[in-house]
């Protein structure tokens, strides 16, 4: 299986200066703020942002950016459980 495809954004080094961050902090930094703005799922953020699922989970609280679970989530969520036979 072939690897997913990347694209390279090319950032100068000076504007990465002006922010006081570098090319990491950068990733974080749009990665939270477009999964604040529902633009990426919380998979898809966590991955941009190179963290762990519960690295992340931190990196929302911290920032006081709420978790999106939405009705849709939860009757998955409820799918899942009675499946794995957790629920009646």
């Amino acid at each position: 299986m072939p690897d997913a495809a990347t694209a390279t954004l090319e950032i100068p080094q000076t504007v990465l200066d002006a922010a006081q961050m570098n090319a990491h902090e950068l990733r974080r930094e749009l990665a939270l703020t477009l999964y604040a703005q529902h633009r990426l799922s919380l998979g898809k953020a966590r991955e941009l942002a190179g963290l762990s699922l519960w690295e992340f989970r931190q990196w929302l609280a911290t920032r006081r950016i709420e978790t999106h679970y939405d009705e849709t989530d939860l009757q998955d969520d409820l799918t899942t459980l009675r499946a794995l036979g957790r629920l009646p």
